[in-house]
């Protein structure tokens, strides 16, 4: 037989294998883990009339329908919602609906989207699903939208400090630098525990990072900001303790991004306590692209009360109402002119869908995949090494994991991502870091992201044909 006929032979038999991985020493792990209250709910539903919510938990037919409800290729398997989600077929429909209201009607949208300032219904709707009042949300197109009207309209002068982490997005570094120059702040980059499987770690870990770095710099600290959910590694940081026990008694405002966790987690802003928190509609929420979530708490009230010295501690920058504080905080950070309403509806829809299935559901039931990744990647890759810690408070719907043994090589894990989605269909992404703040070379893993529209077999497979193409690669 030629070469290529082999390589040829060989895809067709790798394919076969993984849609039956009978047999497979992967599938009896995964039996295990979700036995009793971690097994797969499945059952039929109506994402308008989804019955006794208590029951749903028990309801075995319930996520093959959620499943049913987006349009994904199924020639592939879509696991890099870190990255953009994808909008249930309801979403979609009224999506392309409200388009063509407004290319049809461009004046009045045949009032669809209620009165000037058309979304303040759209706000209603939302904002209790995060545990906010309607005057504390506005809808963004982004996170990166979202931090950069905070960390552009604070008052800083020259000498302050903020903390964050060495794990940051551009979303926040990028206007961080921007702060740098133009004000003389000094951002100090602390560095967070990185999970290696070597040594334990814990939500305490991250609590007194941030605990020591206010002791060392005192009340020249003006602001804390650090992502929920690390994009780099898909660790949780313990948000609400950071914001409880560093921030508040020592009179800090904290931004949050929560790229990650809008969609993923049950939020609920006020429980957490934090200032800002500036969240993704597109990824975790499955809502349509350039849209977002900001939250201020109660207008912003306590940045007054933790900054006495400045006497407008917020300016904002992103708003065509910024001269009009009769209208309240919340419009004026609403207002940016003409938007994009049927975006912002689709958003809104996607929101009322998550609400009306259970958003602690939907969380639960994400750790639950995440669990099982983790759990048969440790297993198939014993050597590997896993960044995302299997920790609760620590675990996210992320997980990476470089399974080979130079993990400063970004080569050759791009070109594994790169087959894994040619020859097997699996979509996931690369990412890279560094372990230590002071690396000089950063360390390279892949990133899969399991959301609500996978099932376990999806994770099964990923494992298995990862396992595969590895010991191809060798």
């Amino acid at each position: 037989m030629k070469d290529n006929e082999q390589n040829s032979s060989a895809t067709i038999n790798r394919r076969n294998f993984l849609k039956s991985t009978t047999g497979l020493a992967l599938a009896g792990a995964a039996s295990v883990i979700f036995s009793g209250a971690a097994q797969a709910q499945e059952s039929s539903l109506n994402w308008h009339h989804l019955g006794n919510k208590n029951n749903r938990k028990n309801d075995r037919g319930l996520w093959k329908k959620v499943r049913n409800e987006f349009i994904l290729d199924k020639k592939s398997v879509y696991m890099n919602i870190g990255t953009t989600g994808s909008m249930p077929k309801a979403v979609l429909r009224e999506y392309n609906i409200n388009n063509k209201i407004v290319a049809t009607s461009p004046w009045d949208m045949q009032d669809k989207f209620a009165q000037w300032p058309y979304l303040s219904e759209m706000v209603k709707t939302i904002a209790p699903g995060f545990g906010a009042d309607n005057h504390e949300i506005i809808l963004s197109r982004n996170t990166t939208d979202g931090m950069c009207t905070i960390l552009n309209g604070l008052n800083f002068q020259d000498g302050d400090v903020i903390l964050t982490t060495h794990h940051e997005h551009v979303a926040a570094n990028s206007p961080l630098n921007l702060l740098t120059q133009r004000y003389g702040v000094e951002v100090v980059y602390l560095e967070i525990p990185v999970y290696t499987g070597n040594e334990p770690i814990s939500a305490q870990d991250f609590v007194d990072v941030f605990a020591q770095a206010v002791a060392e710099y005192g009340n020249r600290v003006r602001l804390i900001t650090f992502s929920h959910i690390t994009y780099k590694t898909g660790t949780a940081l313990p948000a609400k303790r950071i914001c409880q026990e560093v921030a508040i008694p020592n009179n800090i405002p904290t931004l949050i991004d929560g790229a990650h966790t809008i969609g993923m987690f049950n939020l609920d802003f006020h429980d957490i306590d934090c200032d800002f928190y500036a969240g993704s509609g597109h990824k975790w929420q499955c809502g349509a692209g350039a849209t977002g979530i900001l939250y201020m708490r109660d207008n912003g009230t306590r940045l007054q009360q933790y900054w006495p010295d400045r006497e407008n501690p917020l300016w904002f920058i992103n708003s065509s109402l910024a001269h009009a504080p009769e209208l309240g905080t919340q419009l004026q950070l609403q207002y940016i002119g003409n938007d994009n309403y049927p975006a912002k509806q689709a958003l809104t829809d996607a929101c009322q869908m998550w609400d009306q299935l259970g958003r602690d559901i939907i969380e639960t039931r994400i750790l639950a995949l995440s669990q099982l990744c983790k759990e048969l990647l440790a297993e198939a890759f014993p050597s590997a090494h896993i960044y995302s810690p299997n920790i609760p408070g620590l675990a996210s719907g992320l997980t990476t994991f470089n399974p080979f043994f130079d993990v400063q090589d970004g080569d050759i894990l791009t070109l594994f991502r790169d087959r894994l989605r040619e020859e097997y269909g699996y979509i996931i992404r690369s990412t890279d870091f560094k372990v230590k703040v002071t690396d000089v070379v950063d360390t390279h893993a892949l990133r899969i992201s399991t959301h609500l529209f996978h099932n376990e077999q999806d994770v099964i497979g990923l494992v298995a044909a990862m396992q595969y193409l590895h010991q191809e690669m060798l």
